[in-house]
């Protein structure tokens, strides 16, 4: 008797006004119930559900996407190179949040590298275009021009921290400040005064609140941080290696070092245990990220945990809202959050 698939009248698919007639309403009634519009009396969802339901009814997201000019589809925007999101952790933690967020939605995920000229190049012709709905910006740099784009072509965006106090976009971030302050607080518990800080890339905000953190901590302990105390990193192991030989050149005598990210602080420790430095006994070592490098060092790495993954799901979640808000454009601009996550300080050997 043939594949058993639901048939309407014509003899093919139902349609959606067989479903409208099914249940009594109109055409637009059975659009606004699919489409999860509160706009409807429950008695009203509940008759066009069951119909539905009797008819076998599939939606056709294609067309439903056509009608509403959506594609249905957000883009993760990663501006760096391949080679740095398949070695920090950081990257594949937001990812698994954003796929968490999306899994009972419709969406499809494209993610896209924009780290060189040729390539922003590239990915401004797509997104002026209008081929995603929204895009989710990850690891942004102060100077970078795809967040300026993104607005002139009212695509709604969520960024992966602040560019600047000042952020225009919606952004959620993790408390950089907050967190440098608590890993230099436990240093100084521990006894360290002569404590080092090795940066991330400074035109990343999330990077310079840090350091301000760890100025902070030290200017508020009456210990002000010296200027041969800071080498400047760049979130690479290698970068985090020459940050920590240029500070063991300038101030041997330095007895704790906070490193911006986990993986600047796994190329710190093999400088330090190159230069007979023992850790923690004759140096101690803090990080940030709590990424399973911290777990997996040895010592394991005491750092500042962001919730990495819950920063992916809130970024998607905010996204989400702005693609279904309808109301005009300054409206929205005037409604974009603001969010940071709490950070948490994680006690290991290493300090």
């Amino acid at each position: 008797m043939g594949s058993g698939q639901p048939r309407g009248r014509s003899g093919g698919r139902p349609t959606l006004e067989e479903v409208a007639v099914r249940a009594g309403v109109g055409r637009g009634t059975v659009s606004r119930v699919i489409n999860g519009s509160p706009r409807v009396s429950e008695h009203t969802r509940a008759a066009v559900e069951e119909a539905v339901a009797e008819l076998g009814y599939v939606p056709n997201t294609a067309a439903r996407a056509l009608a509403a000019n959506r594609t249905d589809s957000i883009a993760v925007v990663v501006p760096e190179p391949e080679s740095r999101f398949f070695s920090e952790p950081y990257f594949s933690d937001i990812i698994h949040g954003v796929g968490a967020a999306l899994a009972d939605t419709d969406m499809q995920l494209l993610l896209t590298f924009a780290g060189g000229d040729r390539e922003r190049r590239s990915l401004a012709q797509y997104l002026s275009a209008h081929r995603v709905d929204g895009v989710l910006l990850v690891s942004v740099h102060a100077d970078d021009p795809l967040p300026d784009l993104l607005e002139q072509l009212e695509i709604p965006a969520v960024i992966s921290g602040r560019r600047s106090a000042e952020e225009r976009l919606a952004s959620v971030d993790s408390d950089n400040f907050g967190g440098a302050r608590a890993a230099v607080g436990h240093l100084l518990s521990r006894g360290r005064r002569t404590i080092a800080t090795i940066t991330g890339r400074l035109d990343v905000y999330g990077a310079q609140r840090r350091l301000d953190g760890y100025v902070d901590a030290l200017t508020e302990a009456g210990h002000p941080p010296s200027a041969d105390l800071t080498a400047h990193g760049d979130f690479t192991e290698d970068g985090g290696r020459r940050a920590m030989a240029d500070l063991l050149a300038r101030r041997p005598d330095l007895d704790a070092v906070f490193a911006g990210s986990d993986v600047m602080a796994a190329g710190a420790r093999q400088v330090l245990r190159e230069a007979g430095r023992r850790i923690p006994d004759d140096v101690a070592l803090v990080g940030f990220d709590d990424s399973a490098i911290a777990r997996h060092m040895d010592p394991p790495l005491t750092s500042v945990r962001q919730p990495i993954a819950e920063m992916g799901r809130t970024m998607t979640n905010v996204l989400l809202a702005e693609i279904a808000d309808t109301r005009p454009s300054a409206a929205r601009r005037l409604a974009r959050q603001q969010i940071v996550l709490p950070t948490e300080l994680v006690c290991r050997e290493s300090s």
